[in-house]
């Protein structure tokens, strides 16, 4: 099994990232080049997270191993032997021979730096940069991330002049690399343990909160209401830039030099707006450089930004509110399915994407009914309890790991304890868990912050992964740095390097720091961000503030005009599918019937040109104009809830046309009196 473990675990992770990055991204839109990056950045940082708890396990082994071999041994097996004592070390499953874990760490590590510090910024600058050429491109991406890169350039100088100046150390290639980790994790700790107080509170309150029926009923509603405010202003951004847009393409002619850089804008514009903007584009007029004064190509590079940041915004919010729809429905149905007396979940809408036979076999409307209306408040209240209980462990760890006599980290004990007994199940399933949940606790409130910057939220990804581990291990006390002792030190903290060459940042900051989160996490449970927030202007869900209720009434009334919609539109549907269904078998006779008659009818009309057209108005009635619209595939009419008219055959008279055909209306026609 040596070595096994190792190779089985990461064909599993990258088969979970390239499952991740299906289910979260789009492989049709998305350049090959930025899907290859993001994979691999992915990918890596799952492989720190997975095979760490086996770089744990093999190092207990080994100086478990170094402890016998100290003495005069024997080998027997899977074990060595110390012939005193009879001291068995066991070898664990995972167990990964000498050698490979220091090479797979610096290959992870370094490639896993390149990425999230230098390529996958420099990617994500390029494709928001406005310029129309590649070197246009590569100045703006280089501009952008000068910020990232003097933040982190300036820490590895302070780091590099400390020990310049210091006669006791003598500057090395290997202290170079050491001071250059040093700068990376100084940064992602500094951050890691901002976002750590907040997340171990927030977790489990609001798996708590979510048990409490109604709560997050009326939390969707606040979102809902201020994410309408979010959606009408990238909308009316949108309308502005795109205004632009259209002035700009009119002013510049086919013939124009700038004309190609108009092109590229118009691609990225929404496919409405340029079918609206190519219909004013028919005159191929020269342009004349003495009559109009044209835009110079620095604000059509502005222009060109404007378009992608207000479409992707636009966009964004279009995504979310569907999203948060889906959401408040089906909140809505848990509350009127609590009451019901069959015992049998009743949707308002059916799914729109199709359910695996699989589940609908064993979930079926009575199992979801207990699950949902009975079960999951109370699984997410136990849920709730593990989580707060592992925030105080993580809590009190954090204040306490540099203690190593006694040792009163709970992570360490519990490690020591399973180290006594050789139990390596139980450390890999326990190194793994509390990696996980300080992932969870950190990842969960970047996602809250930067919702919605798809790129920027995988950045930090990278970026808090290594420093994260390293806090881990520091927790544990696996880090020869924390516990002071003279032992063989994890593959992985070898290649970190010793912060002995930092005596301040190992003895001073990496203790001291985490310290803060006590303080962060008794400002998150008493909200005072929150509060903060709220009182300069940016609302935010407080149960006892009056414009909390506001804005759920508000909510709560726009969701129920989209259900009402929705209705709408599947009413429709089936009404639509009803009849195709009815006359299906006679389809094709009754369009030939249709189209012989519109022929007929056409040549009539051509004659009779002077002739009102009263005659086509109402006196079929209902049904055959209906069957008409049907037959040629035309959308039902609807209400619709921004008419006057409630009856749809109440329409004007002038745009029925012979043959059954209604004439589109254009969207100035619709919005001129607005």
């Amino acid at each position: 099994m040596s070595g096994a473990a190792l190779g089985l675990e990461i064909v599993f992770v990258f088969f979970l990232a390239l499952f991740l990055l299906h289910r979260y991204g789009d492989f049709k839109k998305q350049h090959r080049l930025v899907i290859i990056a993001t994979l691999l950045a992915w990918y890596l940082c799952f492989l720190i997270v997975f095979i760490l708890p086996l770089d744990v396990s093999t190092t207990i082994y080994n100086r478990c191993k170094l402890a016998v071999n100290s003495s005069p041994a024997e080998s027997n097996g899977s074990y060595v032997t110390l012939a005193p004592s009879k001291q068995k070390c066991f070898k664990p499953w995972s167990y990964i021979p000498n050698g490979i874990m220091p090479i797979f760490w610096r290959v992870v590590y370094w490639t896993s730096q390149f990425l999230t510090w230098i390529l996958l910024p420099f990617m994500q600058s390029y494709a928001r940069s406005g310029g129309f050429s590649i070197t246009g491109k590569i100045k703006t991406a280089l501009i952008e991330n000068a910020i990232y890169y003097g933040t982190y350039l300036l820490i590895f100088g302070a780091f590099l002049i400390y020990v310049a100046v210091n006669p006791n150390f003598n500057l090395q290639w290997n202290q170079l690399q050491t001071i250059g980790i040093a700068a990376a994790n100084t940064w992602g700790l500094f951050l890691l343990v901002l976002l750590l107080g907040y997340g171990l509170v927030e977790i489990p309150r609001s798996h708590w909160n979510g048990a409490k029926r109604g709560y997050l009923l009326m939390k969707t509603y606040f979102k809902a209401a201020k994410l309408t405010t979010e959606k009408a202003d990238a909308e009316e951004n949108l309308e502005d830039i795109m205004e632009e847009v259209r002035k700009v393409s009119e002013s510049i002619k086919y013939n124009h030099p700038l004309r190609k850089c108009v092109d590229t804008i118009l691609k990225k514009c929404p496919t409405e707006y340029q079918e609206r903007m190519g219909r004013n584009m028919d005159d191929y007029e020269d342009f004349d450089e003495r009559q109009n004064s044209y835009p110079s190509e620095k604000s059509l590079v502005k222009l060109h930004k404007q378009v992608i940041y207000s479409v992707q915004r636009h966009r964004r919010t279009q995504v979310q509110w569907q999203i948060l729809l889906e959401q408040a429905f089906y909140l809505e149905d848990v509350a009127k399915n609590e009451t019901s007396a069959t015992r049998q979940f009743v949707h308002t809408f059916h799914s729109q994407e199709p359910e695996n036979k699989i589940i609908q076999y064993f979930y079926t409307p009575t199992v979801e009914w207990y699950w949902e209306c009975l079960l999951r408040p109370w699984f997410y209240r136990v849920l709730a309890v593990v989580l707060a209980t592992f925030s105080v462990i993580v809590v009190w760890s954090e204040c306490t790991f540099f203690s190593t006599k006694p040792v009163l980290s709970l992570f360490a004990v519990f490690i020591q304890l399973a180290e006594k007994t050789y139990n390596y199940i139980y450390i890999e399933m326990a190194c793994f868990l509390t990696i996980f949940f300080l992932s969870i606790c950190v990842y969960s409130t970047v996602f809250r912050i930067l919702c919605g910057i798809y790129f920027a939220d995988f950045l930090l990804f990278c970026r808090l992964t290594p420093p994260l581990c390293l806090n881990f291990l520091g927790l544990t006390h696996m880090d020869a740095t924390i516990s002071h002792k003279n032992t063989q030190p994890t593959a992985y903290t070898s290649i970190m390097g010793s912060m002995r060459v930092l005596s301040f940042i190992a003895d001073g900051f990496y203790i001291y720091y985490p310290m803060l989160v006590v303080i962060l996490c008794i400002a998150t449970y008493f909200s005072l961000g929150t509060r903060c927030l709220n009182l300069l202007g940016f609302q935010q869900f407080m149960g006892d503030s009056e414009m909390t209720s506001d804005l759920i009434d508000e909510g709560k009334e726009l969701i129920r005009r989209e259900k009402r919609k929705r209705q709408r539109q599947e009413e429709g549907e089936n009404r639509r599918r009803e009849w195709k269904e009815r006359y299906g078998n006679r389809d094709d006779s009754t369009r030939n019937r249709v189209v012989h008659t519109d022929q007929k009818e056409s040549s009539f009309s051509e004659t009779n040109t002077n002739r009102p057209l009263s005659k086509y108005t109402r006196s079929n009635g209902r049904t055959e104009r209906d069957t008409i619209e049907l037959l040629q595939d035309a959308e039902p009419l609807d209400f619709n809830a921004d008419s006057i008219n409630d009856d749809p055959l109440e329409l004007d008279l002038g745009r029925y046309q012979p043959g059954g055909r209604y004439l589109s209306m254009s969207r100035s026609e619709i919005f001129e009196d607005v």
